[in-house]
């Protein structure tokens, strides 16, 4: 923490940071010192009153923004019903409801079945089980700069940063890594390929399948549909119908994974829906609840089927607190307009960082799909190196003028607000990321950056 952020501290906030260091892990990585007292919609304020817009949404989750009133209506509803039961062995109506409204909007042709769980890295857990309790085969294929959670099976196929996986190996055996089809950092060479997405594939099919692993020992690809920790990259078109082909024609499943990228956040329930293909398997969670814990695999019904009883479960999964939570943020989502806003008011955003990409020679690329949506920092517009502790200076710089922002990958600042969030406080944000972006640049000497 710097000195310049430490003075925007209030006395109660930093009473409790005080409190916190003494009893908190301190493994979690605060950047700032925002100490939460209440929200609603896109705002939110700490213990000493100040008023924050909300860019992060507790990474994605909030959907409907801070404590809409029909999920906490629908919360208190059931609460006063019952707490828990545990799903894995007993019945009950909300969890049934939820698992039919999930099924509703599965990218199926297929009917599809649902497992629910606690959380996203509890999800792929599951899904990466199932994967090879369908196929029995063992291996996963996963890619570069991927985030697929903390516990050890998802750790094993997560990529993002070192940090996150040093102290912890052995992994899990069975998972090899290819590169992300990141058209603006491509490590494949393009000889030959229009589209980068087409190359990677390729390179699985002809390089990895014929020299490391053979395509009949690979249970599932796990995929982020849109990258999200890894820097909120968008693939090329071509991606995703080559690895549905490539998986289609070796008994591979394809699993992606729609933690972040699910529950309307790309404008369409599902990131993977922008591609044009199935997959065979999904996990969701964040935004499912609008906040509370919840997760779940979402499979085609002839896969999922072969689950025998006790194969899989838990307690707390699919807690009714939370189904009631998720089916009001799935009814807000759909019929309540708030997907159709996410195009809407996202593009208006990707329009608005494009505009202002002339003026901020740091901004290297913007890229994303409705409110999923990252700007990468840059240094030289030749080299394209990464300027990670400019992009950290923007992210205070933001907070210092009334915005919660987090960065994303190396270099990468990401826009993930509520659904519901309007175009006049969306360009409120963008006002302020535009004047942190351009206190930052002066700062760190970049305004004379080669483009």
């Amino acid at each position: 923490m710097t000195n310049e952020i430490k003075h925007h501290i209030g006395e109660k906030a930093q009473q409790y940071i005080q409190r916190d260091s003494k009893v908190i892990s301190p493994s979690y990585t605060r950047d700032y010192p925002f100490v939460m007292s209440h929200g609603k919609g896109s705002e939110v304020w700490d213990v000493d009153g100040n008023r924050y817009l909300d860019m992060t949404t507790g990474i994605a989750v909030n959907a409907t923004g801070h404590s809409h009133p029909r999920v906490v209506q629908a919360i208190k509803d059931q609460a006063d019903k019952f707490i828990h039961m545990a799903g894995t062995d007993f019945y009950y109506q909300v969890q049934i409801e939820l698992g039919e409204k999930l099924a509703e909007i599965a990218p199926f042709k297929e009917q599809a079945r649902v497992f629910l769980a606690n959380s996203g890295t509890e999800a792929v857990e599951g899904a990466l089980k199932l994967a090879r309790y369908y196929t029995k085969r063992p291996q996963i294929i996963g890619f570069l700069r991927s985030f697929h959670g903390r516990t050890m099976g998802s750790l094993a196929v997560t990529s993002s940063k070192t940090v996150q996986r040093g102290g912890y190996f052995p992994m899990m055996p069975g998972v090899t890594h290819i590169p992300y089809p990141d058209p603006y950092r491509p490590l494949l060479n393009m000889d030959g390929y229009d589209d980068y997405g087409e190359r990677v594939v390729d390179y699985l099919e002809q390089v990895i399948f014929q020299t490391i692993v053979p395509p009949g020992e690979v249970a599932a690809v796990l995929v982020e549909p849109l990258q999200g920790e890894g820097g909120y990259v968008v693939p090329t078109p071509g991606f995703f119908p080559a690895l549905r082909d490539l998986c289609d024609r070796n008994g591979i499943l394809l699993i992606a994974d729609e933690v972040q990228t699910g529950m309307g956040r790309t404008g369409k329930w599902w990131g993977i829906e922008n591609f044009g293909v199935e997959p065979d398997i999904l996990t969701s969670a964040k935004g499912i609840a609008s906040g509370m814990p919840l997760g779940a695999i979402i499979a085609r019904d002839s896969i999922m089927r072969e689950w025998e009883p006790g194969s899989h479960g838990n307690t707390f999964g699919g807690n009714p607190i939370s189904c009631a939570a998720a089916l009001a943020t799935i009814e807000l989502l759909g019929e309540g307009g708030m997907i159709a806003n996410a195009r809407e008011v996202g593009q208006h955003m990707l329009d608005a960082l494009e505009e202002m990409m002339p003026r901020h020679p740091s901004m290297g690329v913007v890229r994303g799909i409705g409110m999923f949506i990252g700007v990468e920092l840059i240094k030289d517009h030749e080299t394209k190196e990464p300027a990670k502790y400019l992009r950290n200076d923007v992210v205070h710089h933001a907070f210092d003028r009334g915005m919660l922002m987090l960065g994303a990958g190396t270099n990468t600042l990401r826009f993930m607000p509520a659904l519901n969030m309007t175009k006049d406080m969306a360009d409120e944000g963008l006002k302020i990321f535009d004047d942190a972006l351009h206190q930052a640049e002066i700062e760190h000497g970049v305004s004379m950056i080669a483009k």
